[in-house]
């Protein structure tokens, strides 16, 4: 099958409502209105025609056999300004200790935080079930894709990367972190609040408190799943740590999923990717697998199997054609495959 990686254009609008509609993002919910309007955002931030605080990238993946979008991925250039900033309680540790009963504790307690300067952030991440555990790794491509694109156009992005992952919820999508805390001085629902923080977050900064909370006055279920992945996110999670990220002792303020970054600079893709010509050779081997992306005007990318040489990379024909790229042109071109402690 051929797979192409690229933005995402207006005539895509059904078929991501329908994948959407498989999963709940907060980010990428299937409703056609919103989607309609974040496809409206993306083009004119691929156009360049957004300040970089309203800026959103999504990319989808096509099928182009089934003619079908079967995935998706979303950058936000910057999460958290001055209007509407990021936040988070940062995870940290107080020690006391009693001289007359000669025992101490380290306590880990929250503290609510804002950013009002914040990071980059990619989320939207969705590949449709049907194409999930095959070998050409979907979820993998439409991933990293967002990093070449980011190493390619680095002004547009922030010196830092930030991804928000979704922790454990109850079968009923219930976040046990946010009833025992959030919905305590907020009186709304999980889902409700969370709703509404993605457009608003003045009722955040006014209703939660200010002060350090201690952990251990929270109940245990909120307790057992803070700073924790979800079974479904745990391969997003470990892809993360192979390219550079890092758990950032921050969590979600709703329900407690972990924050991971890294600088944008550190990030493998980025760090490893290169430009490269596209020659034509003779006896390939097309042994090692690579992401390789257009660098001209419209952003096209896919994986496949390369030959790199002295500078140069051969590409093989399907690949070539898939992209658009003929002998002699430009490409970015970065490997897919990782392992952090090897590079």
């Amino acid at each position: 099958m051929s797979f192409l990686i690229r933005p995402v254009r207006h005539d895509d609008l059904n078929q991501l409502v329908d994948l959407a509609k498989q999963f709940n993002l907060l980010n990428l919910p299937g409703d056609k209105k919103v989607l309609s309007e974040k496809i409206d955002r993306s083009e004119q931030s691929f156009a360049d025609k957004l300040d970089k605080s309203k800026a959103e990238y999504l990319f989808v993946v096509e099928d182009l056999e089934e003619k079908q979008i079967v995935g998706s991925s979303l950058i936000l250039a910057k999460h958290g300004n001055e209007e509407v900033p990021h936040s988070y309680f940062k995870i940290i540790k107080r020690d006391h200790f009693s001289q007359d009963l000669g025992i101490g504790f380290i306590h880990q307690v929250l503290r609510f935080q804002l950013d009002f300067d914040g990071p980059t952030e990619i989320g939207g991440l969705l590949v449709d079930r049907s194409y999930r555990r095959r070998p050409e790794k979907l979820g993998k491509q439409i991933s990293l894709t967002r990093f070449l694109y980011m190493a390619l156009y680095p002004e547009k992005f922030e010196e830092r990367v930030l991804c928000e992952l979704t922790p454990p919820l109850t079968d009923e999508g219930r976040s046990e972190f946010w009833e025992a805390l959030g919905r305590r001085f907020t009186g709304l629902p999980y889902q409700e609040a969370d709703a509404l923080s993605q457009s608003h977050k003045e009722f955040i900064e006014s209703l939660f408190p200010q002060e350090d909370i201690y952990l251990a006055l929270l109940d245990s279920k909120a307790r057992l799943v803070l700073g924790r992945v979800g079974e479904a996110t745990k391969p997003a999670q470990h892809l993360l740590e192979s390219i550079g990220f890092n758990y950032l002792d921050e969590v979600d303020p709703f329900d407690g999923g972990p924050h991971y970054g890294a600088q944008t600079a550190d990030i493998l893709p980025i760090k490893m990717g290169k430009r490269l010509m596209v020659a034509d050779g003779k006896d390939c081997t097309f042994k090692e697998q690579y992401l390789i992306a257009t660098t001209g005007e419209e952003f096209r990318a896919t994986m496949c199997s390369v030959d790199i040489r002295d500078g140069e990379v051969i590409l093989p024909a399907k690949a070539r054609q898939i992209l658009g790229v003929e002998v002699g042109e430009q490409v970015f071109a970065a490997p897919f495959h990782y392992n952090r402690g090897r590079q």
